[in-house]
């Protein structure tokens, strides 16, 4: 769900009819491929296929959960959530369908491996170290205010994300899965413990900045005015200066205004980044 590196095409890029401007994408448009009609069907059948999803991820990872988008794919329809209350992360499952019946099969909702684990981990992650995330936010906003540089809105966070702990302007993913699977299967067993309890936790783990990532997709605010290298280079300078933030291998990717509406994409040819191997590693 998360191929931002996939660029378009500069042609493509100036096409109105796929791309509008950041500020205005909701997630509305997102499509997946192949998925007009599973689409339809899930869409006629959307009480269905929430009860389904919702039921699924309270049985399966002890989550509640609430609906955003319900986007049909090849096989079904994939289905973005958002977590209610603490860990807070976003996340998706998927329902397949039979087509020719028109069957919803809400027995048989899944999961990507470690798809959801993965997220809740970031999930507390970002519980634990609340913090340091809040001074990360103080330094984006006080940056990206002075180069007029905006995120993704919160309905396209929400309806298209499913990434994890995350906002407008970053979502973090986990590197090294093995790290962290104490975390996530005391979660299972225990999601209720305080916050106290799962610091104590995360300062057991032997982890490091390589393994949790924090990807930044970031666009200029104005029409037509290409991404900004001194823009990307002091917010990169301001995260390696920055104190108190999240431990993580920090990527930055400065695009123009311009997202494409059926992907939310903003990667295209002009875009400019600060990624491997030349990413920030904070300790």
């Amino acid at each position: 769900m998360d191929d931002e590196n996939q660029k378009t095409t500069l042609e493509d890029h100036n096409d109105d009819d796929y791309y509008m401007r950041v500020q205005d994408y909701t997630g509305e448009e997102y499509t997946l491929a192949n998925g007009s009609r599973t689409n339809q069907i899930a869409n006629d059948n959307q009480e269905l296929v929430e009860e389904a999803v919702i039921r699924f991820f309270v049985e399966e990872y002890k989550t509640e959960v609430i609906v955003h988008n319900i986007v049909g794919n090849v096989d079904g329809a994939t289905v973005f959530v958002e977590s209610v209350g603490e860990p807070h992360f976003y996340s998706y499952a998927i329902i397949p369908i039979d087509v020719e019946n028109e069957q919803i099969m809400v027995e048989q909702v899944w999961s990507q491996e470690g798809q959801v684990e993965n997220a809740i981990v970031t999930g507390l992650y970002g519980l634990v170290y609340q913090d340091e995330f809040a001074n990360l936010d103080h330094v984006l906003e006080d940056i990206l205010k002075e180069y007029s540089i905006v995120g993704h809105t919160m309905g396209a966070v929400a309806n298209t994300g499913g990434r994890g702990y995350g906002n407008p302007y970053y979502f973090v993913q986990v590197s090294n899965s093995s790290v962290f699977e104490e975390v996530w299967r005391t979660y299972l067993n225990e999601p209720s413990i305080s916050r106290e309890e799962w610091m104590a936790l995360f300062e057991e783990l032997n982890f490091n900045g390589d393994s949790i990532s924090i990807g930044m997709h970031l666009f200029m605010e104005e029409k037509n005015v290409e991404p900004d290298q001194d823009a990307l280079d002091a917010i990169a300078t301001a995260i390696e200066e920055a104190d108190q933030i999240p431990i993580g291998t920090y990527s930055i990717s400065l695009h123009d205004n311009k997202v494409s509406k059926s992907s939310g994409r903003g990667s295209k040819e002009n875009s400019i980044d600060r990624s491997y191997p030349n990413d920030i590693i904070k300790e």
